[in-house]
């Protein structure tokens, strides 16, 4: 947190590495940075309980490095989203400690010990095909302190898949369904456990399916109560909310 960041710049003065006029200039930034082509949100955490998040897609591999570059300092771990390895490249050459999840397509960096949940939340999806959008999720909900539990290709077309796992299912405390085609999964996963279901979308399948609009529309109008739907693609938004339920 912040007053994390403020004890390592009273400490460095202290020191003598940092002047007093340094001091007062990097705690100017402790509400945020303007970077010019970003403004930092040091306060997130103070507001919202979690670290501002990067959405890479449309940034340029130097923007972000440039905002991860600014993070670093206040010793949150960093999470950044639909990142493209050319952007994990930039960031990697400053700070070597960065991972890098191909499938989900997320950079993290750990700069503190994460305390997990005892309870869990389930990820599944539909098919293979949805797994980058549950890597998404799942990494998500593991550098905010959940415990996750993968559960892939479990779909209605071969529902016996399903079933086999309904013992991790039903000791979820929040379930992340993915699914793209008619985006059935939701409902039936929804009709068999007592915990929140979030349903994502995904933008798979064929014509007919425009992109996960199918999917979206599908899931929205589930006769299966308990169900709540986030944007197609959107495993981040999901695992977020997840998170949020999953702690409280």
């Amino acid at each position: 947190m912040n007053t994390e960041y403020i004890k390592h710049i009273l400490e460095s003065v202290k020191r003598g590495e940092t002047s007093v006029e340094q001091a007062m200039e990097s705690l100017k930034n402790l509400p945020y940075s303007d970077l010019g082509y970003a403004k930092v949100d040091h306060h997130r955490q103070i507001r919202r309980g979690y670290p501002e998040v990067i959405f890479c897609a449309g940034k340029t591999p130097e923007h972000v490095r440039g905002i991860v570059e600014n993070m670093l300092p206040h010793g949150e771990n960093i999470l950044a989203t639909r990142a493209s390895e050319d952007a994990f490249e930039e960031v990697k050459s400053i700070c070597p400690t960065a991972e890098y999840n191909k499938l989900g397509r997320t950079i993290t960096i750990r700069q503190k010990e994460i305390s997990f949940t005892t309870s869990y939340i389930a990820i599944v999806t539909a098919g293979t095909s949805d797994i980058p959008i549950a890597e998404e999720a799942a990494v998500t909900a593991e550098i905010f302190g959940n415990r996750t539990e993968r559960v892939f290709d479990v779909g209605v077309a071969g529902i016996h898949r399903l079933y086999d796992k309904l013992d991790i299912l039903r000791g979820a405390k929040v379930l992340v369904v993915i699914a793209g085609m008619e985006g059935a999964l939701p409902s039936v996963v929804g009709g068999l456990v007592d915990k929140p279901v979030i349903a994502v979308p995904t933008s798979i399948g064929y014509g007919a399916a425009f992109n996960g609009l199918a999917a979206l529309l599908g899931m929205l109008t589930s006769c299966t109560s308990g169900i709540g739907v986030v944007n197609i693609d959107n495993g981040f938004g999901a695992a977020y909310l997840a998170s949020m339920i999953n702690k409280l």
